[in-house]
């Protein structure tokens, strides 16, 4: 199928046992929970998903095993956060092999890439292969900034068709928008900025909160796009406290905990991640029940 770069596209967490081996059949849990709700695509081995800390081994399972379950509905995207230009060229081979239908990719990890740099490894990956590429740009958490100077030379390349704008700002929406027209499409990075996002013209969300949330994340993007704003208000306005979840260098541990408390997921993580004890997790625990405890009634879309 052609991906749209359209929609709400969870990065999903990876589902995890007591003794640290993949758990797929929670992960099919979750995976149908997401197509029930009608997202668009989903993302495997993200920072939600703990990209670090997988083997290639686990990755081709991930992959393949979500191609299948997904059965053609919706395309699967795999992530790559490499810290050279060869294993980024090798995950994106792995991905082609093992059925994904496209890349989201980060700047290279560990080193800040100056402009030509950035360009030539972004450039690198998409003369590589035929599977159409998201650039991730996240300058708050990864430092470098992919601006729309370097954009205008990427645009070179037909397979990079989407950005994944997780700069903070806002108007970078506009910017881009003015720079490119349609030629990029825009998703959101950002679950606090979802809504406001949309309004300026993003083309859809990769979300966070929506591993735990999917039917209300689902029903945010399709009121703004059908022009219902106050009945997506109202749903963005109760979701605040959890999407700043999302915020947060604990992300992963937070949306799991979210993910445990809606029934579709574990708190597992992998190390050195650990999960969440005492003070810290009694107050991200009641912020998720209030949450839950409030959740609205959604309007027929």
């Amino acid at each position: 199928m052609a991906l749209e770069w359209s929609g709400v596209i969870p990065a999903l967490t990876t589902k995890f046992t007591s003794n640290d081996t993949l758990d797929l059949p929670l992960f099919k849990k979750n995976l149908d929970a997401q197509i029930a709700a009608g997202v668009s695509g989903i993302i495997v081995g993200g920072t939600l998903g703990e990209a670090s800390t997988l083997t290639t081994a686990e990755k081709e399972t991930l992959i393949t095993f979500a191609v299948k379950e997904c059965g053609g509905k919706i395309p699967v995207i795999l992530n790559i956060a490499e810290g050279s230009t060869a294993a980024a060229l090798e995950q994106a081979t792995f991905a082609k092999q093992w059925g994904a239908e496209g890349l989201m990719a980060l700047p290279p990890m560990r080193y800040k890439t100056d402009h030509r740099e950035t360009v030539t490894y972004f450039k690198t990956i998409a003369n590589s292969t035929n599977l159409p590429i998201m650039i991730y740009n996240n300058p708050v958490d990864y430092k470098t900034d992919v601006t729309l100077d370097m954009f205008a030379e990427l645009v070179e390349c037909s397979n990079i068709t989407a950005v994944k704008e997780s700069t903070r700002d806002v108007t970078n929406v506009t910017r881009l928008k003015n720079r490119f027209g349609n030629r990029l499409k825009i998703l959101c990075g950002v679950d606090t900025l979802a809504m406001e996002e949309l309004l300026l013209g993003a083309d859809g969300l990769v979300a966070g909160l929506v591993c735990a949330f999917p039917a209300e994340t689902v029903a945010i993007y399709k009121l703004v796009k059908a022009g219902r704003i106050a009945e997506a208000t109202a749903i963005y306005r109760w979701f605040m406290p959890l999407l700043e979840l999302d915020i947060h260098t604990k992300l992963v541990q937070y949306i799991k905990l979210a993910e445990t408390q809606t029934g579709i997921g574990s708190e597992h993580v992998r190390a050195p991640r650990l999960t969440l004890i005492g003070e810290e997790r009694e107050r991200i625990l009641k912020i998720i029940n209030d949450g839950i405890a409030t959740r609205p009634q959604l309007p027929l879309l």
